[in-house]
């Protein structure tokens, strides 16, 4: 029976599709991770929890074919900020959010630089009442 789940998680894999505009976050590449590491040993590999794994692979089944989409038409393909899919995806592509690591970088620096420098301000003397 693992033989069988171990087939089913690959076909799964093979019809994910990955997005190599983001290298080293995409949901493809990770879910292929983990059922390398969940089936270590392929189709010999013994469940700890059959009933579980059986959970997890409709729940990405019914994801990779659009089930909910479907279910749950939306009446445009923007989210509540007007954003486009496109421009999101090419928003939240890898070379783009670095640029956005970068500039947080340099932002981070330059308020860490001008709240760390201690300026010695000493208060001035009151005058002397005579």
């Amino acid at each position: 029976m693992s033989a069988a789940r171990y087939r089913r998680f690959l076909k799964l894999c093979e019809e994910w599709p990955r997005d190599e505009s983001k290298k080293g976050r995409d949901l493809g590449t990770f879910l292929r991770q983990r059922v390398t590491h969940a089936f270590r040993e392929g189709e010999n590999t013994q469940l700890s929890d059959p009933e579980k794994c059986d959970q997890i692979y409709e729940s990405l089944a019914r994801i990779n074919t659009n089930v909910y989409r479907e279910r749950f038409p939306r009446t445009r393909d923007t989210s509540f900020t007007g954003v486009t899919v496109e421009e999101c995806r090419m928003l939240l592509a890898t070379g783009n959010m670095q640029k956005m690591d970068e500039e947080k970088k340099g932002l981070w620096k330059t308020l860490t630089e001008r709240f760390s420098t201690k300026q010695d301000v000493t208060p001035e003397k009151a005058p002397e009442n005579k």
